[in-house]
């Protein structure tokens, strides 16, 4: 009997390759179906194959000819250029299916995912179950740590997230000397620290203000859970901030080693916080 393997299908960063490495150190086998368009290069150390979203009957058929019944679905995706679609078989037979994930928000949809995969005979499983080492820890990462000024703000940016969350609406907010000075929606945690970015005028001379990055209440933490990486650490840099704070073991950290030398050379603090 050919021995399973954990399929990874694979978007935008460097998470894919983490999830894919840590299954190798626990002695297990993958195989990486890599998004056209948006994989990393770096997919070519694994066994991989080149997937297209709208040819879902490979997909498929790749996932089930590598024998992996277990699936992760991990990294960025782009949003498709419906003149570029061309569907196939498989994919035209589902589509009552896929267009029913157009509708509702975030956490309706990403659940909606997990079980349209089921449905194929999957088991979806997430990246944190693959690689708990990925999962940021409790307490503070790196040299600097946050100032009683930085307390308050990582708790009322704390609240903000969780307000937004009730509402479905994003995993981030910023906050300076208690001023909110954005919160996540559709863009992007990069888009929301490039707008803060922007704001020539906060009315602050020196360095102040914190991301905190938490899930929704009802997130789907298999296919959604908030996570940072290098970028991160450099943009919140260029917005003047002092430090970032995750919800601790709930927030995926890709290049961890990277991140936390980029938070020490740029002088941020990186904590996980209790939820």
């Amino acid at each position: 009997m050919a021995k399973a393997r954990i399929g990874i299908i694979a978007g935008r960063g460097t998470l894919p390759i983490d999830v894919a490495e840590a299954a190798l150190k626990a002695g297990r086998e993958v195989h990486i179906l890599g998004l056209e368009g948006e994989v990393e290069a770096g997919i070519c150390r694994f066994p991989h194959t080149l997937v297209r979203l709208d040819k879902l009957g490979h997909l498929f058929r790749v996932l089930r000819e590598k024998h992996c019944k277990e699936i992760v679905l991990i990294g960025g995706l782009s949003r498709p250029d419906l003149t570029q679609i061309r569907p196939d078989f498989k994919t035209v037979i589902t589509l009552p299916f896929v267009l029913k994930l157009t509708f509702g928000g975030d956490d309706s949809l990403l659940s909606r995912i997990v079980v349209f995969f089921e449905r194929q005979g999957f088991i979806v499983k997430g990246a944190h179950e693959i690689a708990p080492e990925l999962l940021c820890p409790q307490g503070q990462l790196g040299k600097h740590a946050p100032r009683p000024a930085d307390q308050r703000d990582l708790g009322k940016a704390l609240q903000v997230v969780r307000k937004m969350g009730d509402l479905d609406i994003g995993q981030g907010a910023i906050v300076a000397r208690s001023n909110v000075l954005a919160v996540e929606a559709a863009e992007g945690t990069d888009a929301m620290l490039a707008r803060v970015a922007g704001l020539k005028q906060w009315g602050f001379r020196r360095r102040c203000g914190v991301l905190v990055k938490a899930p929704k209440p009802k997130q789907e933490l298999r296919v959604d859970m908030p996570a940072i990486g290098p970028e991160t650490i450099e943009r919140a840099a260029r917005a003047g901030l002092r430090g970032i704070g995750l919800a601790a073991n709930q927030v995926l950290i890709a290049e961890r080693e990277e991140v936390i030398r980029k938070a020490n050379r740029l002088g941020l603090f990186l904590v996980g916080l209790k939820i």
